[in-house]
């Protein structure tokens, strides 16, 4: 019995070989390629075009999970950043802030490479993308980006590092702060080294898919749920998938209240303190990832619980189709796990754990080329 299952393993690894050697030399009609078995649903969306320039707009068809009917800027025109100042008093046109506030929808591009230093939080209205591709977009070394009672927002491709407060803004310094906001998809983008959080989804913020990011060297990563207390994020739906969480990350990759989130097809390499975390009875479905334990033995538990044994064990914890390296392992409570509840299109393919190095290779911003695939 053993020897026919180890026979049924080796066939399947050669077929998966033979199919990503064969997919990595498929040629486009312009003669550029792609490794595509090895890309995620929503590259495989969009990447293989080399005409993705064309139509930045079908990037809005490319999201899975609960941010998947993000909109963004999809029905607007595109607006074309010339400029990296800023002046939030009177924003002027070419710059970044004037297209963020603008209240009809707009497809956000930049015509140049360029680092962004924001003199306060950048709040982006309803209906816009930020679309870095094409070029090297950095908002850093000061405030960053909130979205506050908006919908349909869409930041993909772009570096959002070394944030702080602004002079009026408080103690918080969040690369990307999600507030009582619906339909916002996170894609692409790099994030690091900032005072608070690199993303907080709170306050009765849901529909939100973090997606393909690359986070490194910060503590506090990714906060679902503003408070214990505050009961109004039941209604919190988040999708974490195919992100890269490199090195130097202590914790909250997520930690979520009272919500539910989907964390699929992730890479996690050595933490510090734990990666998925929780209180106040959150629902947290683990499916499909690669967790790399770190060295310290102390932190090899992948999970971490705030709350009383007796609470603890009621809450809807699960792993599926997980691979643990390095002595990670992931503790479950309440039974089986729940399986988003998604609507019809959000669903995608979670593929097992050990193909995640593989899909999330190309976490973080890409280095597209006009007239290339990306």
């Amino acid at each position: 019995m053993d020897s026919l299952v180890i026979t049924i393993s080796l066939v399947f690894a050669i077929l998966a070989s033979l199919l990503v050697e064969s997919s990595a030399h498929n040629h486009s009609d312009d003669g550029y390629t792609l490794a595509t078995a090895t890309l995620n649903p929503i590259d495989a969306c969009w990447r293989k075009n080399p005409k993705w320039s064309t139509n930045r707009q079908a990037l809005a068809h490319c999201a899975v999970g609960f941010g998947k009917a993000a909109l963004g800027g999809k029905a607007g025109a595109i607006y074309v950043v010339t400029s990296p100042l800023d002046d939030p008093v009177k924003p002027k046109p070419g710059t970044l802030r004037f297209g963020v506030i603008q209240s009809k929808p707009l497809w956000i591009t930049f015509a140049r490479s360029m680092v962004i230093v924001l003199k306060v939080e950048l709040s982006v209205n309803s209906y816009k993308t930020i679309d870095g591709r094409g070029a090297k977009v950095e908002i850093a070394n000061g405030p960053c980006v909130r979205m506050r009672l908006v919908k349909h927002v869409i930041i993909h491709g772009i570096s959002i590092h070394d944030c702080k407060p602004g002079p009026k803004e408080g103690p918080d310094g969040d690369a990307i702060r999600v507030f009582q906001s619906s339909h916002i998809w996170i894609d692409h983008c790099f994030l690091s080294r900032s005072q608070d959080g690199l993303i907080d989804v709170i306050s009765s913020s849901t529909a939100v898919t973090i997606s393909n990011n690359k986070f490194t060297n910060h503590d506090k990563v990714i906060l679902l749920g503003h408070d214990d207390k505050f009961t109004g994020d039941k209604v919190m739906k988040v999708t974490v998938a195919f992100n890269y969480f490199g090195p130097g990350l202590i914790e909250r990759m997520p930690r979520v209240r009272r919500g539910y989130a989907h964390v699929a097809n992730n890479r996690y390499d050595k933490w510090k303190m734990y990666a998925i975390g929780g209180s106040a009875d959150p629902i947290i479905f683990s499916e499909g990832n690669y967790f790399v334990a770190p060295d310290n033995k102390n932190a090899k538990e992948v999970t971490k619980r705030v709350g009383s044994a007796a609470e603890i064990k009621k809450w809807k914890w699960g792993t599926s189709k997980d691979v643990f390296l390095n002595g990670a392992f992931f503790v479950p409570s309440g039974g089986p796990a729940v399986k988003p509840a998604y609507a019809k299109g959000e669903a995608f393919p979670v593929a097992p754990g050990s193909l995640v190095p593989s899909l999330t290779a190309s976490a973080g911003p890409l280095n597209c080329v006009v007239g290339k695939i990306c």
